[in-house]
């Protein structure tokens, strides 16, 4: 007999011997879309977290990432306020001690709404929106005016802003609204009405107060809650543009606002030489930073340079004084925070949940985008503090209030029932409806 020659192949010599160096070729040419394709799904996998990482290692990263950048917005405070307050005659610690001071109410406050049912919220949406409502026409009769803008309420030497519980209540109040008319969601008059008149409302009574950034972060916050709540993407994108163009409206019919586009866009403005000084001494102030910065409390853009060092533009502080490194570590804790947001709105099947964390994710990492945007001068410079770090006792406890809602939810899914697989795509859903 004359035996047959075995078929030589990517894995096998031709005396018919496995050939490990060829079989690995072999596999890796043939898997590698394959292997593209895993990879892919591993990301999203990893983002959307499963089992145990969208529990318990999904509640921890929120409340490290939100203490973080907590614990670095005091430091930073006391760094970029003390020159200042030492030339006002007050002590150097006055202010990051009111920032501290805040930061252990904003803690608490967390602490306790981590441990609340979110469904149990549902009962203050009406009376908090009402509340927030009465308050931004109060500021607008008794209001203390800071730098143009009319947003504080002076009691007892502490000021309070309105317009920051006002991004709350409106979270609050659109996700219990939309989960009532979760049915109903596909015809425009129940998906756009209450949501954009009552929305429109907060905004107009802001802008009265001349504060244009906090009236685009509400309009980001209203989007986002129509977005999540899976209205129908012809309505949201029309009601995006009726927000885009009252935005416009509100640049073109201000001088001021228009000189702080045109200096951003690099022309000079007649009347307003100065407007862009803000925005290039923050620039000044990141580009001397370097690497590793000049060191903590060495920054000299702080001597009066910059306006609003420990407010708006802290983020340029910390470029100048911990370098590239230090906005790298607020940006990756930012990151962190989004992700970590994103695993448990993503396993929310109920809308009210959903809608709840969903807009309180686009209200925090929308606006310290803008933020950090606005000091790098790819933004003009309106007026919008940076979550966490920026100084200011409202913005910071409510900012740590939206944290200990998430952090309820995050709670919900620890327990073995609410561990499940993520079933919302929004993009189905839209298509269902459509």
């Amino acid at each position: 007999m004359v035996s047959t020659p075995t078929r030589s192949g990517p894995g096998r010599t031709r005396t018919g011997k496995s050939d490990p160096a060829g079989r690995a070729a072999g596999v890796a040419r043939a898997s590698l879309p394959s292997r593209i394709r895993s990879g892919i799904s591993g990301f999203w996998s990893t983002l959307e977290g499963s089992g145990k990482s969208s529990g318990g290692s999904t509640y921890y990263l929120i409340l490290g990432a939100s203490l973080a950048l907590t614990a670095i917005g005091i430091i930073m405070v006391l760094s970029a306020s003390s020159v200042e307050a030492i030339a006002a005659g007050e002590s150097p610690y006055s202010i990051a001690t009111k920032q501290g001071m805040f930061a252990g109410i904003g803690i608490v406050a967390m602490l306790v709404l981590s441990r609340v049912n979110v469904v149990w919220l549902k009962r203050f949406a009406w009376p908090s929106i009402i509340l927030a409502g009465a308050l931004l026409v109060l500021v607008l009769v008794i209001g203390k005016r800071v730098l143009g803008n009319q947003n504080w309420i002076e009691i007892g030497g502490f000021t309070f802003q309105p317009s920051e519980y006002a991004k709350f209540a409106l979270v609050l109040w659109m996700a219990t609204v939309l989960s009532v008319k979760a049915k109903l969601l596909d015809k425009w008059t129940h998906a756009l009405i209450p949501i954009v008149p009552v929305s429109g409302a907060i905004i107009t009574l802001i802008v009265l107060g001349h504060d244009l950034g906090t009236s685009l972060v509400v309009m980001l916050i209203m989007a986002a809650g129509l977005f999540f709540g899976g209205v129908n993407l012809k309505l949201f994108a029309a009601a995006g543009g009726v927000a885009a163009a009252a935005a416009l409206i509100l640049a073109v019919t201000s001088g001021n606002r228009m000189c702080r586009i045109t200096s951003w866009m690099g022309q000079s403005c007649a009347g307003a030489s100065d407007i862009g000084f803000q925005s290039e001494q923050g620039l000044s102030a990141l580009a001397s930073g370097g690497w590793l910065g000049v060191g903590l409390g060495q920054s000299r853009q702080k001597y009066q340079w910059i306006p609003e060092a420990h407010n708006d533009f802290i983020f340029a502080v910390i470029g100048e004084e911990l370098g590239l490194v230090g906005t790298i570590v607020v940006l990756v804790l930012f990151a962190l925070l989004a992700v970590a947001i994103y695993r448990v709105v993503s396993h929310q099947e109920d809308l009210f949940a959903r809608v709840l964390g969903g807009s309180i994710m686009a209200w925090m990492l929308g606006q310290a985008a803008i933020n950090m945007a606005m000091v790098a001068g790819l933004l003009p410079v309106i007026g919008v503090p940076l979550p966490f770090i920026s100084y200011g006792g409202s913005a910071l406890v409510m900012s740590l209030c939206g944290v200990g809602v998430v952090l309820s939810l995050a709670r919900a899914q620890m327990a073995p029932a609410g561990r499940s697989k993520p079933r919302w795509r929004l993009a189905k859903t839209a298509r269902k409806r459509t």
